[in-house]
């Protein structure tokens, strides 16, 4: 009788630790939780931290010598204007807004579009060779040769540092007069310029016509006043907007207003070449 109950309490035991067994192997796995700091916020399933992204490359960005957006314009021979250069640019800059409409060079700089002065070296002990080409246009006269030389002293005359040296001939003049009977567009003359790549100018062509656009033969008085303006142009100014200077496009005038001999005086102190 005890020897059943001792095998039916073993049976039972056997039983049971195979239960347990059973029970450690497949009992589910619990899920941890964590709670924030603060005791009033819900509870939430910790997860493992999301992998790092990978950090994407950088795109090279463009070199930039410029600040602000404005790039600094490279000098003649390639290389960016020095600090004293600026500064320099900047004081003629300044030189011409204060002399406001005593002269007309800022109206030059603005029409030219290039920001550059230009004008010849002070040649008052070199004079500048003046060349004036024979011709056979019809029309022409002796005369004309004078009120061209004339024009030219007017201008020295007003205090321009240049000189004219009227004996030059086609081997070495650096300002040549040429003649043709007549403009097929409304003018009487013409200038043609050529300077270096520090707005000094070399050399230059002046063409003059014998008759004006509407055929009438023009006389030597005539030929003064369009010598007057054309070698305004020689001397490397541009254009007037007011009527009153000789310089203004279609002559009004028969002589240098005041604002013609500022203006010239003004350019022959400053520095030539680019103002950006």
């Amino acid at each position: 009788m005890v020897e059943r109950r001792l095998t039916g309490m073993i049976a039972a035991a056997a039983v049971l630790i195979v239960l347990f067994v059973f029970w450690d192997a497949f009992k589910p796995t619990p899920r941890r939780v964590t709670r924030d700091p603060d005791a009033n916020a819900p509870l939430r399933i910790a997860e493992p931290p999301p992998a790092p992204a990978s950090p994407l490359p950088q795109q090279a960005m463009p070199p930039t010598t410029s600040s602000q957006g404005t790039a600094v314009p490279a000098g003649p021979d390639g290389r960016e204007p020095s600090y004293i250069e600026l500064l320099a640019r900047s004081e003629t800059r300044r030189r011409i807004r204060s002399s406001g409409s005593s002269t007309y060079l800022a109206e030059m700089l603005e029409t030219g579009g290039d920001s550059t002065l230009r004008r010849w070296e002070n040649r008052t002990t070199a004079p500048i060779k003046v060349w004036f080409a024979p011709t056979h246009a019809a029309n022409f006269q002796p005369a004309f040769i004078e009120a061209i030389r004339s024009a030219f002293r007017l201008w020295t005359s007003a205090g321009v540092p240049v000189r004219f040296d009227f004996d030059g001939d086609s081997t070495n003049a650096e300002v040549t007069v040429k003649w043709r009977i007549q403009f097929e567009i409304e003018r009487t003359g013409q200038t043609d310029v050529t300077w270096d790549e520090n707005g000094h100018i070399q050399a230059a062509t002046v063409t003059l016509a014998t008759f004006d656009p509407k055929g009438r033969p023009m006389d030597s008085d005539d030929i003064r006043i369009v010598a007057t303006h054309e070698v305004g142009h020689v001397l490397g100014l541009d254009h007037s907007k007011d009527s009153t200077d000789i310089m203004f496009p279609t002559a009004k005038v028969r002589d240098l207003s005041d604002r013609d001999v500022r203006t010239v005086m003004l350019l022959y102190q400053l520095t030539p070449g680019s103002l950006r």
